[in-house]
């Protein structure tokens, strides 16, 4: 079982970015799937859950601009990121949430 994240890159504040989490070895519509983010020196912090039903559970801090969703003939999990602030530059990660296990994780980087 892994998930790969891709997607990142340079946006300016107030931009938009659409992370990918992609599986192998597991149908991600079967698995309670979680965003995290970790900014260097600080600890990792959640973004959100999809639940196989497609509910979905966001962070207060991105509740409303951030949404996640999933394309099940890609086994893809997507993180769609809106009006980005500077403080949320940081390495995105994917994961089952029963697992310890982390990808490598994506790097966002938010400025002008």
């Amino acid at each position: 079982v892994q998930f790969v994240e891709s997607g990142g890159g340079l946006v300016q504040p107030g931009g938009s970015l659409r992370l990918s989490c992609t599986g192998s070895g597991v149908p991600i519509d079967a698995e309670i799937m979680t965003w995290h983010r970790q900014v260097p020196g600080k600890a990792r912090e959640w973004v959100a859950t999809l639940f196989p039903g497609g509910a979905t559970f966001y962070a207060d801090s991105v509740k409303g601009r951030f949404t996640v969703s999933r394309d099940e003939a890609k086994n893809t999990m997507y993180l769609t990121m809106d009006s980005l602030q500077t403080e949320e530059a940081a390495v995105y990660y994917c994961k089952q949430h029963e697992s310890t296990a982390w990808g490598k994780g994506t790097q966002v980087t938010v400025s002008l």
